[in-house]
C-alpha cells in the first residue's frame, strides 16, 4: 500500500447499477466528493461573548461527471432524458453509483457508493468553431448520501 501514497487521481472508474456499456461508465473528470456538516448557532442567555455551534444536517454536494459526448446509444443519456424531461409524471429511477481510484495495476484502492442517485443537471460544451477541442457532457447527479468504501 505504501508504494502508492499518495494515490494519483488520474486513475478512476466508474459503474452504475445495471449498466455496464463501456460508454456509459467512462469519464474524464469526476468531482464533488465532499461531506460537511451543519452546525446551528445557539445563544446563551447573559453570555453574549459567543453562541454555542452544535452540530446539525451532513450536507452533501452534487456529483459531477464529465466525458466526451457520446452521441448515440447511451443508457445513461437515456435515463438523464426520462429523468429531466418527464416533468415528475412518472417516478424517478434511482441508482446507485460508484467511484473507484484505481493504483497503477487498476487495483481498487478506495471506493465511494453513492446510494439513490439520479441526475439533476445535463449539458454539453459550448461549441467553438476556432478551437480544437471535443465535445464534453456534463452530468450532475443528487444523492442522499455517500459511503466510503475502504
Amino acid at each position: 500500500m505504501d508504494n502508492y501514497y499518495p494515490p494519483v487521481s488520474f486513475s478512476f472508474r466508474l459503474s452504475f447499477t445495471g449498466n455496464s456499456n463501456q460508454s456509459d461508465i467512462s469519464f474524464q473528470e469526476a468531482s464533488g466528493i465532499s461531506l460537511e456538516m451543519g452546525t446551528e448557532e445557539v445563544g446563551s442567555g447573559g453570555e453574549n461573548r459567543f453562541k454555542y455551534k452544535l452540530p446539525g444536517v451532513n450536507k452533501y454536494n452534487n456529483l459531477v461527471l464529465k466525458r466526451g459526448l457520446v452521441p448515440k446509444g447511451s443508457s445513461l443519456a437515456q435515463w438523464c432524458q426520462d429523468t429531466l424531461s418527464g416533468e415528475l409524471t412518472n417516478p424517478i429511477t434511482t441508482k446507485t453509483i460508484t467511484v473507484s481510484l484505481l493504483d497503477a495495476d487498476r487495483n481498487i484502492l478506495v471506493s465511494w457508493d453513492f446510494l439513490n442517485a439520479y441526475p439533476v443537471k445535463w449539458s454539453v460544451s459550448d461549441f467553438k468553431s476556432m478551437e480544437n477541442s471535443y465535445a464534453v457532457e456534463t452530468v450532475e447527479f443528487a444523492y442522499n448520501y455517500f459511503k466510503k468504501n475502504s
